[in-house]
Protein backbone atom coordinates (compact mmCIF):
# COMPACT_ATOMS: atom_id res chain seq x y z
CA UNK A 1 0.00 0.00 0.00
CA UNK A 2 1.81 3.24 -1.05
CA UNK A 3 1.99 6.58 0.83
CA UNK A 4 -0.58 7.89 -1.76
CA UNK A 5 -3.71 5.28 -1.07
CA UNK A 6 -2.03 5.58 2.68
CA UNK A 7 -3.08 9.60 3.07
CA UNK A 8 -6.31 9.13 0.75
CA UNK A 9 -7.86 6.57 3.23
CA UNK A 10 -6.93 8.72 6.08
CA UNK A 11 -9.15 11.37 4.99
CA UNK A 12 -11.81 9.61 3.73
CA UNK A 13 -12.27 7.95 7.17
CA UNK A 14 -12.34 11.52 8.73
CA UNK A 15 -14.58 12.74 6.33
CA UNK A 16 -16.67 9.30 7.20
CA UNK A 17 -16.85 9.86 10.95
CA UNK A 18 -17.21 13.56 10.66
CA UNK A 19 -21.05 12.71 8.49
CA UNK A 20 -22.59 11.75 11.96
CA UNK A 21 -21.87 14.77 13.15
CA UNK A 22 -22.96 17.29 10.95
CA UNK A 23 -25.84 14.99 10.27
CA UNK A 24 -26.72 15.72 14.19
CA UNK A 25 -26.88 19.17 13.23
CA UNK A 26 -28.74 18.93 9.85
CA UNK A 27 -31.72 17.52 12.27
CA UNK A 28 -32.13 20.11 14.77
CA UNK A 29 -33.31 22.50 11.87
CA UNK A 30 -34.92 20.25 9.13
CA UNK A 31 -36.63 17.01 9.18
CA UNK A 32 -34.52 13.95 8.40
CA UNK A 33 -35.54 12.54 5.37
CA UNK A 34 -36.74 15.43 4.03
CA UNK A 35 -33.09 17.09 4.24
CA UNK A 36 -31.61 13.78 3.33
CA UNK A 37 -33.32 13.52 0.16
CA UNK A 38 -32.41 16.96 -0.80
CA UNK A 39 -29.16 16.06 0.43
CA UNK A 40 -28.83 13.23 -2.40
CA UNK A 41 -30.52 15.28 -5.15
CA UNK A 42 -27.69 18.00 -4.77
CA UNK A 43 -24.82 15.25 -4.68
CA UNK A 44 -26.14 13.26 -7.30
CA UNK A 45 -26.79 16.04 -9.52
CA UNK A 46 -22.99 17.17 -8.95
CA UNK A 47 -21.87 13.76 -9.52
CA UNK A 48 -23.42 13.11 -12.40
CA UNK A 49 -22.66 16.50 -14.12
CA UNK A 50 -18.91 15.83 -13.64
CA UNK A 51 -18.90 13.08 -14.94
CA UNK A 52 -20.57 13.70 -17.56
CA UNK A 53 -18.00 16.47 -18.09
CA UNK A 54 -15.51 14.01 -17.87
CA UNK A 55 -16.74 11.87 -20.24
CA UNK A 56 -18.09 9.13 -18.51
CA UNK A 57 -20.93 7.69 -19.69
CA UNK A 58 -24.44 6.53 -18.47
CA UNK A 59 -23.92 2.85 -20.47
CA UNK A 60 -23.30 1.05 -17.50
CA UNK A 61 -22.78 -3.02 -17.51
CA UNK A 62 -25.62 -4.95 -15.63
CA UNK A 63 -23.35 -5.11 -12.76
CA UNK A 64 -23.18 -1.77 -12.59
CA UNK A 65 -26.95 -1.20 -12.70
CA UNK A 66 -27.17 -3.92 -10.31
CA UNK A 67 -24.90 -2.30 -7.67
CA UNK A 68 -26.48 1.14 -7.99
CA UNK A 69 -29.81 0.53 -8.03
CA UNK A 70 -28.91 -1.84 -4.39
CA UNK A 71 -26.13 0.94 -2.99
CA UNK A 72 -28.96 3.65 -3.57
CA UNK A 73 -31.57 1.88 -1.94
CA UNK A 74 -30.03 0.15 0.76
CA UNK A 75 -26.86 2.63 1.40
CA UNK A 76 -28.00 6.18 1.05
CA UNK A 77 -32.06 5.36 1.94
CA UNK A 78 -32.35 3.08 4.28
CA UNK A 79 -29.12 2.88 6.10
CA UNK A 80 -28.59 6.98 5.92
CA UNK A 81 -32.26 7.32 6.41
CA UNK A 82 -33.00 4.94 9.32
CA UNK A 83 -29.39 6.95 10.92
CA UNK A 84 -30.91 10.79 9.81
CA UNK A 85 -33.95 9.46 12.03
CA UNK A 86 -32.09 8.06 14.96
CA UNK A 87 -30.09 11.23 14.58
CA UNK A 88 -33.00 13.52 16.59
CA UNK A 89 -32.45 11.18 19.62
CA UNK A 90 -29.17 9.63 19.57
CA UNK A 91 -25.99 10.83 19.92
CA UNK A 92 -23.66 11.19 16.92
CA UNK A 93 -20.50 9.31 18.57
CA UNK A 94 -23.44 6.63 19.36
CA UNK A 95 -24.64 6.28 16.35
CA UNK A 96 -20.94 6.27 14.49
CA UNK A 97 -19.75 3.64 16.88
CA UNK A 98 -22.99 1.76 15.68
CA UNK A 99 -22.13 2.00 12.03
CA UNK A 100 -18.63 1.21 12.50
CA UNK A 101 -19.35 -2.54 13.36
CA UNK A 102 -19.78 -2.73 9.77
CA UNK A 103 -16.69 -4.08 8.46
CA UNK A 104 -17.15 -6.65 11.89
CA UNK A 105 -20.70 -8.01 10.03
CA UNK A 106 -19.25 -7.78 6.87
CA UNK A 107 -16.79 -10.60 8.25
CA UNK A 108 -19.03 -12.28 10.04
CA UNK A 109 -21.14 -13.28 7.50
CA UNK A 110 -19.33 -13.61 5.06
CA UNK A 111 -17.81 -16.79 7.47
CA UNK A 112 -21.32 -17.73 8.65
CA UNK A 113 -23.21 -17.14 5.05
CA UNK A 114 -21.18 -17.13 2.51
CA UNK A 115 -18.65 -19.58 3.18
CA UNK A 116 -15.54 -17.65 3.67
CA UNK A 117 -13.03 -19.03 5.51
CA UNK A 118 -11.81 -16.67 8.57
CA UNK A 119 -8.61 -17.46 10.55
CA UNK A 120 -8.04 -17.43 14.31
CA UNK A 121 -6.76 -13.43 14.26
CA UNK A 122 -10.59 -12.91 12.04
CA UNK A 123 -12.46 -14.74 15.05
CA UNK A 124 -10.27 -13.06 17.62
CA UNK A 125 -11.33 -9.67 15.77
CA UNK A 126 -15.06 -10.59 16.14
CA UNK A 127 -15.43 -11.74 19.61
CA UNK A 128 -13.40 -8.04 20.78
CA UNK A 129 -15.54 -6.02 18.37
CA UNK A 130 -18.66 -7.53 20.37
CA UNK A 131 -16.82 -7.10 23.78
CA UNK A 132 -16.26 -3.52 22.61
CA UNK A 133 -19.51 -2.63 21.53
CA UNK A 134 -21.26 -4.12 25.35
CA UNK A 135 -19.15 -1.92 27.08
CA UNK A 136 -19.51 1.19 25.34
CA UNK A 137 -23.71 0.17 25.53
CA UNK A 138 -22.99 -0.73 28.94
CA UNK A 139 -21.83 2.53 29.95
CA UNK A 140 -24.54 4.29 27.84
CA UNK A 141 -27.52 2.76 29.16
CA UNK A 142 -25.81 3.15 32.65
CA UNK A 143 -26.08 6.56 32.35
CA UNK A 144 -29.82 6.73 30.76
CA UNK A 145 -30.98 8.98 28.27
CA UNK A 146 -30.26 6.44 25.36
CA UNK A 147 -33.34 6.08 22.95
CA UNK A 148 -33.52 2.16 22.21
CA UNK A 149 -35.50 3.10 19.33
CA UNK A 150 -33.17 5.07 18.04
CA UNK A 151 -30.46 2.74 18.76
CA UNK A 152 -32.38 -0.23 17.18
CA UNK A 153 -32.98 2.36 13.67
CA UNK A 154 -28.96 2.63 13.76
CA UNK A 155 -28.69 -1.36 14.18
CA UNK A 156 -31.32 -1.76 11.24
CA UNK A 157 -29.19 0.62 9.51
CA UNK A 158 -26.00 -0.72 9.35
CA UNK A 159 -27.58 -4.43 8.49
CA UNK A 160 -28.44 -2.44 5.45
CA UNK A 161 -25.71 -1.20 4.70
CA UNK A 162 -24.02 -5.16 5.48
CA UNK A 163 -26.06 -6.56 2.99
CA UNK A 164 -25.13 -3.75 0.06
CA UNK A 165 -21.72 -4.33 0.33
CA UNK A 166 -21.89 -8.41 0.22
CA UNK A 167 -24.55 -7.76 -2.65
CA UNK A 168 -22.24 -5.50 -4.93
CA UNK A 169 -19.10 -6.80 -4.19
CA UNK A 170 -16.79 -6.16 -7.16
CA UNK A 171 -19.82 -5.36 -9.05
CA UNK A 172 -18.75 -1.30 -9.89
CA UNK A 173 -15.12 -2.09 -11.60
CA UNK A 174 -15.16 -1.10 -15.42
CA UNK A 175 -14.96 2.39 -15.58
CA UNK A 176 -17.36 5.15 -15.15
CA UNK A 177 -17.22 5.23 -11.09
CA UNK A 178 -18.18 8.77 -10.40
CA UNK A 179 -21.17 8.25 -12.76
CA UNK A 180 -22.31 5.44 -10.70
CA UNK A 181 -21.58 7.29 -7.63
CA UNK A 182 -23.89 10.22 -9.31
CA UNK A 183 -26.47 8.01 -9.93
CA UNK A 184 -27.03 6.02 -7.01
CA UNK A 185 -27.22 9.12 -5.40
CA UNK A 186 -30.08 10.05 -7.20
CA UNK A 187 -31.86 6.39 -6.87
CA UNK A 188 -31.75 7.28 -3.08
CA UNK A 189 -33.20 10.17 -3.87
CA UNK A 190 -35.85 9.14 -5.33
CA UNK A 191 -36.81 5.99 -2.33
CA UNK A 192 -35.94 9.17 0.46
CA UNK A 193 -38.41 11.62 -1.65
CA UNK A 194 -40.63 8.80 -1.33
CA UNK A 195 -40.37 7.81 2.19
CA UNK A 196 -40.88 11.77 2.94
CA UNK A 197 -43.95 11.65 0.91
CA UNK A 198 -45.43 8.64 3.44
CA UNK A 199 -43.94 9.05 6.76
CA UNK A 200 -42.97 12.68 7.08
CA UNK A 201 -44.29 16.51 7.10
CA UNK A 202 -40.90 18.35 5.53
CA UNK A 203 -39.83 20.96 8.33
CA UNK A 204 -37.39 23.58 7.61
CA UNK A 205 -36.00 26.26 9.95
CA UNK A 206 -33.25 28.58 7.78
CA UNK A 207 -29.92 29.11 10.23
CA UNK A 208 -26.93 29.01 9.62
CA UNK A 209 -25.51 26.14 11.78
CA UNK A 210 -27.64 24.52 9.19
CA UNK A 211 -26.61 26.01 5.85
CA UNK A 212 -22.77 25.21 6.87
CA UNK A 213 -23.59 21.56 7.86
CA UNK A 214 -25.80 20.85 5.03
CA UNK A 215 -23.35 22.11 2.63
CA UNK A 216 -20.56 20.15 4.30
CA UNK A 217 -22.38 16.80 4.05
CA UNK A 218 -23.21 17.67 0.42
CA UNK A 219 -19.51 18.10 -1.00
CA UNK A 220 -17.56 16.26 1.64
CA UNK A 221 -18.96 13.16 3.12
CA UNK A 222 -21.44 12.93 0.78
CA UNK A 223 -19.80 13.28 -2.97
CA UNK A 224 -15.52 13.17 -2.11
CA UNK A 225 -15.96 10.53 0.41
CA UNK A 226 -17.40 8.44 -1.73
CA UNK A 227 -15.08 8.94 -4.61
CA UNK A 228 -12.34 8.41 -2.62
CA UNK A 229 -13.71 5.39 -1.72
CA UNK A 230 -14.73 4.05 -4.53
CA UNK A 231 -10.71 4.97 -5.83
CA UNK A 232 -9.58 3.20 -3.12
CA UNK A 233 -11.25 -0.09 -3.81
CA UNK A 234 -10.17 0.22 -7.52
CA UNK A 235 -6.58 0.69 -6.18
CA UNK A 236 -6.57 -1.54 -3.44
CA UNK A 237 -9.55 -4.17 -3.90
CA UNK A 238 -12.00 -4.15 -1.66
CA UNK A 239 -10.78 -6.04 1.25
CA UNK A 240 -7.59 -3.83 1.73
CA UNK A 241 -9.68 -0.41 1.24
CA UNK A 242 -12.12 -1.48 3.78
CA UNK A 243 -9.14 -1.67 6.64
CA UNK A 244 -8.99 1.77 6.69
CA UNK A 245 -12.48 1.42 8.76
CA UNK A 246 -10.88 0.68 11.37
CA UNK A 247 -10.52 4.43 11.92
CA UNK A 248 -13.89 5.24 11.80
CA UNK A 249 -14.95 4.40 15.83
CA UNK A 250 -11.89 6.47 16.99
CA UNK A 251 -12.49 9.22 14.51
CA UNK A 252 -16.44 9.83 15.02
CA UNK A 253 -16.15 10.43 18.74
CA UNK A 254 -13.77 12.36 18.65
CA UNK A 255 -15.21 14.98 15.91
CA UNK A 256 -18.55 14.90 18.05
CA UNK A 257 -16.32 15.33 21.47
CA UNK A 258 -14.70 18.61 19.67
CA UNK A 259 -17.60 20.23 17.82
CA UNK A 260 -20.97 19.07 19.83
CA UNK A 261 -19.23 18.56 23.48
CA UNK A 262 -20.87 15.34 23.32
CA UNK A 263 -19.82 12.76 26.60
CA UNK A 264 -17.13 11.25 26.38
CA UNK A 265 -16.03 8.51 29.54
CA UNK A 266 -13.18 6.06 30.22
CA UNK A 267 -15.24 3.21 29.17
CA UNK A 268 -16.59 4.86 25.95
CA UNK A 269 -12.28 4.75 25.45
CA UNK A 270 -12.13 1.50 26.22
CA UNK A 271 -14.66 0.57 24.25
CA UNK A 272 -14.01 2.46 21.16
CA UNK A 273 -10.66 0.71 21.27
CA UNK A 274 -11.40 -2.66 21.70
CA UNK A 275 -13.40 -1.83 18.53
CA UNK A 276 -10.67 -0.07 16.46
CA UNK A 277 -8.77 -3.53 17.30
CA UNK A 278 -10.94 -5.81 16.48
CA UNK A 279 -12.44 -4.31 13.26
CA UNK A 280 -8.44 -4.43 12.09
CA UNK A 281 -7.75 -7.79 12.96
CA UNK A 282 -10.82 -9.00 11.36
CA UNK A 283 -9.85 -6.38 7.91
CA UNK A 284 -5.79 -8.30 8.15
CA UNK A 285 -7.20 -11.81 8.45
CA UNK A 286 -9.42 -11.25 5.80
CA UNK A 287 -6.99 -9.61 3.56
CA UNK A 288 -4.36 -12.43 4.37
CA UNK A 289 -6.81 -14.84 3.22
CA UNK A 290 -7.78 -12.61 -0.13
CA UNK A 291 -3.85 -12.50 -1.20
CA UNK A 292 -3.90 -16.37 -0.62
CA UNK A 293 -6.53 -17.54 -2.64
CA UNK A 294 -7.59 -14.25 -4.92
CA UNK A 295 -5.38 -12.86 -7.70
CA UNK A 296 -5.82 -9.04 -8.18
CA UNK A 297 -8.31 -8.14 -10.95
CA UNK A 298 -6.87 -6.64 -13.99
CA UNK A 299 -8.64 -2.78 -12.75
CA UNK A 300 -6.45 -3.19 -9.12
CA UNK A 301 -3.29 -4.10 -11.12
CA UNK A 302 -3.97 -1.39 -13.68
CA UNK A 303 -4.39 1.23 -11.38
CA UNK A 304 -0.87 0.40 -8.97
CA UNK A 305 0.51 0.76 -12.39
CA UNK A 306 -0.48 4.53 -11.88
Amino acid sequence: MDIRAILMGLIFAMMWSSAFTSARIIVVDMSPLFALSVRYLISGLLGVGIALALGQSMRLTPAQWRATIVFGILQNAVYLGLNFVAMQTVQASLAAIIASTMPLLVGFAAWAFLGEKLKPLGIAGLVAGVIGVAIIMGARLGGGGVDMIGVGLCVIGVIALTAATLLVRGATSGGNFLMIVGLQMLVGCVALALATLAFETPRLNPTWPLFFAFTYTCLIPGLAATIIWFWLVNRLGATRAATFHFLNPFFGVLVAFLLLSESLGARDLLGVAIITAGILAVQLSRQRQAAVTEAPSPEVVQSRRR
